[in-house]
């Protein structure tokens, strides 16, 4: 990834100068060779375009080009583009599948961030088509915040299906405006593939867009990478994406169901030091296709923390990449499902936080029983439950408060209250935990929450037994949340919406200076 250049910004004379002067070039072009004024010769964008990671002062802009070219990227605080704050370029080679993401530094807190980005050529020069994108960054004190989150994208064969509107909830996400987007994970299936038709009750037939990438599961780098490119197809993607950044963050279906580092191979096995080379494969088209900032000194890791002006901190956690094993069960007593080290450095960040809200991005939840998750049924913390329960204990005696849990995964939306009063284990403070889901993916019922950290089911929608599991996205219940943090008063607002944008419940939770539980005024 680049960073921005200390390089001069052009001045909207300069642009239009150099604008005009590559059209002449071209001209002459013509005369000389005739073939280089081709559209054809010239870059195009393959895909859309994508910020994300955005804080207050840095940002990282991502595209893929259809050939060997170097992006080039301007910025500006207006739309019209009439001042420059800088420019930035980089690569798109084919090693990287012709992607390319730079982070650009040095922006003003608190504002609209137009940029508008360009390929051109390695081997010609010319310069291609020019698209536009929007961010905001994060806002200074007395601001509100607003945001939307979600996961679960193209799942159990559900594709892009023109005729009813493709992947309508990113349309429906666009319209709320947000300030950026968490994507809890499952940004693909890459363990299902997209047939060109799927039945739906009635008699009705579901009919998709289809790809080579996308009719096998996916084993080969190539494979991967095409799952990625399969969302780019739809119109709603794109242009929700070229407008809202997006913090990203991976589960299971990047790679394969459920998996773990260890337990999860194909029959290429495992590199020298005991990697997957499965996992090898997915996390490297993961990180070449999402706009996530490097940290060369930590290559390829996920979690990370996100300040968002001094009301918010987001804690993008990674419950993947170092689990014990692909099953929460066994005779050992000990499990984990963050590790030592990102558990370690949760609790130093959480603790060293000065903003007013700690929201904890993560891809699983914690309190819906799952094998594949943290917990295992009522009673006392067993396995991976330890761990949560440590890091619930820290939190507490550290006097860290106004924390929030954000997820997916489980195809339908919810709202969880951690009650110590109702808890096994109590040694904790009261906290809530939001679901909401899928993006564009079959739809389940709710599931079973355990006692042993106290939640509580304060609103829950999914399908019905009667509509039965893997309900098809055209069925209405696709789920997102919305989170809006006052500027004055600092209460956030909690909202459960559908794809129809409806409002199905909501919370407002009061910030608590000191140690007490949250006063909350619930409202559907």
């Amino acid at each position: 990834m680049a960073t921005l250049r200390a390089s001069r910004a052009w001045t909207r004379r300069q642009f239009l100068v150099r604008s005009t002067s590559s059209l002449a070039l071209a001209g002459l072009g013509t005369i000389a060779k005739p073939c280089l004024s081709r559209a054809a010769d010239r870059p195009l964008f393959a895909g859309g375009i994508q910020s994300g990671d955005v804080s207050d002062g840095s940002a990282v802009v991502w595209a893929r080009a259809d050939r060997p070219a170097r992006m080039q990227v301007e910025y500006s605080t207006v739309e019209s583009f009439r001042t420059i704050l800088g420019t930035a370029s980089a690569d798109a080679i084919p090693d990287a599948d012709l992607t390319s993401k730079m982070l650009l530094q040095g922006l003003p807190p608190g504002q609209d961030v137009f940029y508008r980005v360009r390929f051109d050529d390695h081997a010609t020069g010319l310069a291609g088509e020019t698209r536009i994108g929007h961010f905001r960054t994060a806002p200074e004190a007395g601001k509100s915040i607003s945001f939307v989150w979600s996961g679960d994208t193209a799942g159990q064969g559900w594709g892009i299906d023109t005729s009813r509107g493709g992947y309508r909830t990113y349309r429906t996400m666009l319209g709320n405006r947000p300030d950026f987007f968490i994507h809890s994970g499952d940004h693909i299936y890459a363990d299902c593939t997209i047939p060109s038709e799927q039945k739906l009750p009635g008699g009705e037939v579901w009919r998709n867009l289809v790809t080579e990438e996308k009719s096998e599961v996916a084993h080969t780098l190539a494979q991967f990478r095409g799952n990625y490119k399969y969302n780019h197809l739809d119109e709603n993607f794109r242009a929700f994406h070229a407008q809202v950044p997006m913090f990203a963050q991976w589960d299971d279906h990047e790679v394969t169901n459920d998996w773990s580092p260890s337990g999860s191979v194909d029959e290429t096995g495992h590199d020298e030091d005991g990697t997957s080379r499965l996992v090898a494969r997915a996390r490297r088209a993961f990180l070449e296709f999402m706009p996530i900032r490097e940290m060369p000194a930590r290559e390829g890791r996920i979690y990370r923390r996100i300040g968002y002006g001094p009301l918010l901190d987001v804690f993008m956690i990674d419950m993947r990449s170092y689990r014990d094993s692909n099953w929460n069960k066994g005779e050992d007593r000990d499990g984990w499902i963050l590790g030592p080290d990102q558990l370690g450095w949760l609790k130093r960040e959480l603790a060293a936080s000065r903003a007013t809200w700690k929201v904890i991005a993560a891809d699983l939840p914690i309190g819906l029983i799952s094998l594949d998750a943290v917990a295992l049924g009522d009673g006392p913390p067993d396995r991976r439950e330890h761990e949560i329960a440590d890091l619930l204990s820290f939190v507490k005696r550290a006097g860290v408060r106004n924390i929030v849990w954000l997820t997916a995964d489980m195809h339908y939306t919810a709202a969880h209250y951690y009650d110590p009063n109702r808890a096994v284990f109590s040694d904790f403070e009261p906290f809530w935990e939001f679901v909401s889901g899928p993006l564009h993916a079959g739809t389940w019922g709710p599931g079973e929450l355990d006692n042993t950290f106290g939640p509580v089911a304060m609103y829950q929608n999914g399908c019905s037994a009667e509509q039965g599991e893997n309900l098809a996205p055209c069925f209405g219940l696709q789920f997102f949340g919305r989170v809006d943090i006052d500027g004055r008063s600092e209460v956030m607002t909690v909202t459960l919406k559908d794809v129809d944008n409806r409002d199905l419940w909501s919370v407002d939770i009061l910030p608590q200076p000191q140690m007490r539980p949250a006063v909350v005024a619930q409202h559907s």
